[in-house]
Formats: structure tokens, C-alpha cells, sequence
């Protein structure tokens, strides 16, 4: 098992190859697709929301820059970097999975922004980009779900241009135990359990809440992304922890 990606045996907590990991992923978010952002509202009830707002408040979009959203296919933080730049910003969203890239695309048709992103089928750990040609990268609720999380780090260092930045939104790690016990009981008991009231699928949301628990700490992730080449490294935790903003620079 490699060192480096523990995470890459595991689908939830089951033991899987890597090579099924990435499949099962695809087939668990086949089947969420259409329900997955009312799922995120039930499952934060609305708090995610907040997140990405706060998320794309930090990264401070400028029109003139670039941005690549990686497993970003619903095109969440894409309309709101959208929103922030007067649609004047060159923005991809790119997704390992079709169906969440077509919710994505009708979402934006249904905007009337016919030509406001280009989407793209990819594989954050082999990304279709070209190198040194993104000014900012973001993965919102993408990174845990990633085989190899250090070759999906490392692809973000490579397409970013010197001095470009990388922003990672994601579950993460409460600390204080008496939090973290409530916050483990609700999701492994409540979770679920909404999945299949809302999404007929216990099993996808069962997934999604062992994955987090499967996903590096927060300073674990820290030196990961130094390991991956990045410098100036920070984490800020949302709600305890129970969310946390990773950001890094290329430099």
C-alpha cells in the first residue's frame, strides 16, 4: 500500500483495488447526480451553501484571471465565480463524470449562459488541461472521492501558472470531542437514511459519509500539498471543522 495515498484502498470502508475505487466513484455519482445538490441541502441542511460562498469569497475572483473547477460538474462555485466576474472570466468545470456534467450544463442553460463555461470529462489525477495555463484551481467536495489525492495534487500544481493559486473545499476533521461524537452520530445515522428517503440510494450516502471519515486531517493535507510542490500552505476550518478551505500558491 502506498504511504503516500492510503486512501486509495479504500471505498468507504471497504477494501477495494485502486483501479475499482475510481469505478465505483463513477457509478456512485451516476446515481446521485440528479438529486445530489437537494442531498447536500438535507445533508448540511442549507450550511454548504455558506461554505462555497465563504470559499469563493477567499479565492476573490478577478475577471481577468483563469479557473479550472475540478469534479465541479453541478457547476456550483463555477456560477458563482461566474457571478463574481461579471462573466467575464475564462472558466472550465471539469468532472470525472458525465452526469454530473450534463445537471451542470442544463443548470446553465437554464441561466441562459449558453457559452459561459466550457465543460470537460476528466480525471483530476491526469487532467486534460494544458501545463502552466490556469490562474486558479478549485475543487469543492471533490478531493476525498480522488484514488490517488497526491497525483491529483500534483496535476493542480502542474496546470497552474507560476504564482497561480489552489483552493480545495472539503469535509474535514472535527477536533473538540464532544462535537465531533454529535457529528458522527448524525451523519452515520441520519445520513444515510435521508439518502434513502430523498435518492433511494443508502448506499451512495453511506459511502459519502465514510469517505470523510477515510480523508486526510487537516495538516495532514497541509504537507501534502508542500510534498506536491505548493508553498505557503493554509487551511481555515468552517463550522469546528467540519468543513475546512485548503489554499496554496505555485510559486
Amino acid at each position: 500500500m502506498s504511504q503516500q495515498n492510503p486512501e486509495s484502498r479504500w471505498f468507504g470502508e471497504k477494501s477495494v483495488t485502486p483501479e475499482q475505487k475510481t469505478g465505483m466513484v463513477i457509478n456512485v455519482f451516476d446515481s446521485v447526480a440528479d438529486s445530489y445538490d437537494i442531498m447536500n441541502d438535507l445533508m448540511s441542511m442549507g450550511v454548504h451553501r455558506l461554505w462555497k460562498d465563504q470559499f469563493v469569497r477567499q479565492i476573490r475572483p478577478r475577471p481577468e484571471y483563469s479557473y479550472l473547477d475540478v469534479a465541479g460538474g453541478t457547476g456550483d462555485i463555477a456560477f458563482r465565480i461566474r457571478k463574481a466576474t461579471g462573466g467575464a472570466a475564462k472558466i472550465t468545470v471539469c468532472d470525472l463524470n458525465g452526469e454530473m456534467l450534463r445537471v451542470g450544463r442544463d443548470r446553465a442553460t437554464d441561466r441562459g449562459w449558453l457559452n459561459d463555461f466550457d465543460w470537460v470529462v476528466g480525471n483530476a489525477e491526469n487532467l486534460p488541461i494544458e501545463d502552466e495555463s490556469v490562474d486558479v484551481y478549485t475543487i469543492a467536495f471533490g478531493l476525498r472521492n480522488v484514488t490517488h489525492i497526491d497525483k491529483a495534487l500534483a496535476d493542480a500544481h502542474r496546470v497552474l501558472k507560476p504564482g497561480g493559486r489552489f483552493f480545495c473545499l472539503e469535509f474535514s476533521h472535527v477536533d473538540e470531542p464532544l462535537l465531533a461524537k454529535i457529528y458522527d452520530a448524525y451523519s452515520y445515522r441520519v445520513i444515510p437514511k435521508i439518502g434513502q428517503m430523498v435518492a433511494k440510494d443508502r448506499d451512495s450516502y453511506q459511502y459519502l459519509v465514510e469517505s470523510i471519515r477515510k480523508f486526510p486531517k487537516q495538516k495532514a493535507l497541509q504537507g501534502r500539498l508542500y510534498d506536491a510542490g505548493f508553498g505557503k500552505a493554509m487551511v481555515k476550518n468552517l463550522s469546528f471543522g467540519v468543513a475546512a478551505i485548503h489554499e496554496a500558491w505555485k510559486f
